[in-house]
């Protein structure tokens, strides 16, 4: 789940990059995700194998309506 996160975030950093935003290496060698609400330290999570999928998801693009700050994208049943 920490490299699953770590992963996006670089995928994000970069994403943003490449649009000509500002991104000091100062600030991202700050970044953790263990401050990520998907990682959760004080619980057990189990992971089940399944097949690797090539690549990352699609990033979210933050003007798409849908969701809001206290949303974390999961689908609710």
């Amino acid at each position: 789940m920490v490299l699953s996160t770590t992963r996006y975030i670089d995928a994000a950093v970069t994403q943003l990059r490449l649009e000509g935003h500002e991104i000091r290496d100062e600030d991202v060698v700050r970044l953790s995700p263990l401050e990520q609400r998907n990682v959760n330290v004080l619980s057990r999570h189990t992971v089940i194998g399944s097949i690797p999928h090539e690549g990352l998801r699609p990033l979210r693009n933050p003007d798409a309506s849908g969701l809001d700050d206290d949303d974390d994208g999961a689908d609710e049943d």
